[in-house]
This record gives structure tokens, sequence and C-alpha cells, in this order.
């Protein structure tokens, strides 16, 4: 069952739009990935989405890296693992979710439309990062809305996802604020500032 996010919220005046929850399914864990698995966890959380979903396999080691810096940087942020990949995408179309689909074989987000095409169905979404060869079932319509590329050159995942949310969220994550936050960065022109909340 999948379960309740919460929303970046764009403030116009005195009145607030809801946006489109977003999640991330994360699929092709490898022993020798673990570190890229937990940056783009890490990489998902800063950027606005609530939910990570390590697919088909469980990784503690990760899953302890992501929840303790939740932990001290604060946000509502939920990793789950070990579900199958198949009932997580049947789950999340059952609710009304569409899937995106990261890849360099997709539709080019600079020069198609189907970013405006994704956000204009308003719902919410399941961003499908991959690390290895990704099941051609992945492609299909059955699993994937949309096939997106972040340009059509080989590159990191982890790019892959921080340009997708930041176009997606025009910016807006940027300036979230993350509640239960037991220390903030202060930005500086030089030097570094951390306060404890």
């Amino acid at each position: 069952m999948v379960e309740p996010l919460t929303h970046i919220v764009r403030k116009a005046g005195d009145t607030e739009t809801k946006l489109p929850k977003v999640a991330v399914l994360r699929w092709g864990h490898r022993v020798r990935d673990k570190r890229l698995t937990a940056h783009v966890a890490l990489t998902a959380r800063a950027l606005g989405v609530s939910k990570f979903i390590l697919a088909d396999v469980k990784d503690e080691k990760v899953k302890k890296t992501v929840e303790k810096v939740t932990e001290k940087w604060g946000g509502a942020f939920h990793f789950k693992m070990g579900e199958n990949w198949r009932q997580i995408v049947k789950d999340w179309k059952t609710t009304n979710g569409i899937v995106v689909h990261l890849t360099a074989y997709g539709e080019n987000i600079q020069t198609s439309n189907v970013l405006q095409r994704i956000k204009s169905t308003g719902k919410d979404l399941l961003v499908i990062v991959g690390c290895q060869k990704v099941p051609s079932a992945f492609f299909s319509k059955t699993v994937s809305d949309f096939n997106v590329a972040i340009g059509n050159q080989p590159h990191s995942e982890c790019s892959s996802l921080a340009i997708f949310l930041d176009r997606f969220f025009e910016g807006r994550e940027l300036s979230k604020e993350f509640e239960r936050a037991k220390v903030t960065l202060i930005p500086q022109v030089r030097g570094k500032k951390m306060v404890e909340v």
C-alpha cells in the first residue's frame, strides 16, 4: 500500500497551492553501488521527495545512513526497501499516480514537451531511477507513463534525478524548510556556519 506523502507548497500571496507528491523507486542496487544509492536517496530527500524505495533488495547500511541524515537535518522522508518493483508500480498506478522512468533513451527534457505533459496530468509521480541495465518492461506503457531523458548521453542517475526534480519543482525545492531539523546551515559568502536548532 502506498503511504501518504507530504507536498512542497507553493505560496502565492496568502493562498497555498499543493504540488503533486513525488516518490523515487531505485532499481538495480548492487554491492558496488551502495554509496551511489545513498547519494540518490539523499538527493531525492534534499530536492523535495518524500519517499524513497529501494526495490527488490535490502541494504540496512544505506537505510541507516539516510535515516541518520533525516533525523539530524529534518523533514518527512520515508525510506522503504525490499519491496517488489512490479507491486510498487501496480500500487502506485492503482492510487491514480503516474510513473516516470529516467533513462538516456527517453524523450529529451529540453527538446520535447515531456515535462509539460507530465505536469499537465496533475498526478503524483513515482520516479524510477535505474542503476544497471533495466528490464525492457520499464520502457513499456504498462510500467512507465513517461520515459524521460536528461540529455541523451551517458551520465549518472544521481544527476538525472537532480535535474529532473529541479525542473519539475521549478526551483521551489531549494528553499524548502525541513521540519524537526536539529541543525541548519546559514548561507555565507565565505566560511561555514552551522547552528543547532
